[in-house]
């Protein structure tokens, strides 16, 4: 699906947080949004996710989901947002209890999901028995589980070391491989984006504006191969230069309040 944002605007009582964004995503692709802290990004994923109604502009979707699509929409969490009294199995199978399905249905469904992270043999498990990475897998599982045609993703990766951060990057790239899902992928780690993104979208401080959007002009499968180093660094810098100034003013925002 395509998702075409236009001239989305919102604020909290008087405090505005967006103003005036025009962006399309188009269908099949990563977008990281990125920019200074408090500039907007995970309320615009929230309205892009229809949990929020902004205050002017509007969300148009292109083209239908696929037919064993149960939510178009779908979050992935920083927190992982798992139900502790529940195995691993019993949370992914979560988002199905609404969906008029089979029992084998349903079953066979959550075990593809399983198959699809690597937690086929952790179906049993607990939360608290998992790593956060393995958490985290099992909030990816979770969501695709309903097959979704958009998947917003609120700093998944950012609660992580830098070892699992990896490891997962490295995972879901070959989980995304072939599908044709839309991805809004929120972060603050500029190397996280242009590892995962096709492009980056760079919203400025409070209000946020889009600034500017960064294509990625390398594969994906090519991004670690170090012939390609000084390219993605090229882009890191043109990434940070953009964000430098108002990220600095916004930490001291935060600090002094």
């Amino acid at each position: 699906m395509e998702i075409r944002i236009e001239g989305v605007g919102h604020s909290y009582g008087t405090l505005p947080v967006l103003d005036a964004i025009d962006l399309t995503i188009r269908t099949g692709e990563t977008l990281a949004l990125i920019g200074p802290s408090g500039c907007g990004k995970s309320t615009l994923l929230g309205i892009l996710g229809g949990l929020l109604q902004p205050r002017s502009g509007r969300v148009v979707t292109l083209g239908e989901p696929p037919a064993d699509c149960l939510n178009p929409f779908t979050y992935i969490f920083q927190d992982f947002a798992l139900l502790p009294w529940r195995t691993v199995e019993q949370n992914v199978a979560l988002p199905l209890q609404h969906h008029p399905m089979s029992e084998a249905e349903r079953r066979q469904r959550v075990a593809d999901s399983l198959a699809l992270t690597g937690l086929g043999d952790f179906a049993h498990a607990f939360p608290k028995q998992l790593s956060g990475g393995m958490r985290q897998r099992v909030g990816i599982a979770r969501a695709m589980v309903v097959h979704p045609a958009v998947l917003l993703l609120d700093e998944p990766l950012s609660a992580l070391d830098a070892q699992t951060r990896e490891l997962l990057m490295e995972e879901m790239l070959a989980i995304w491989r072939g599908q044709n899902t839309t991805r809004v992928y929120v972060t603050h780690n500029l190397d996280e984006a242009l590892r995962l993104a096709d492009r980056v979208a760079v919203l400025s401080r409070r209000p946020g504006r889009l600034r500017e959007v960064v294509t990625v002009e390398l594969p994906l499968e090519q991004r670690t191969d170090p012939a390609h180093a000084p390219y993605l660094a090229q882009l890191h810098r043109q990434l940070w230069s953009l964000i430098r100034d108002e990220a600095l003013v916004a930490d001291r925002e935060v600090v002094d309040g």
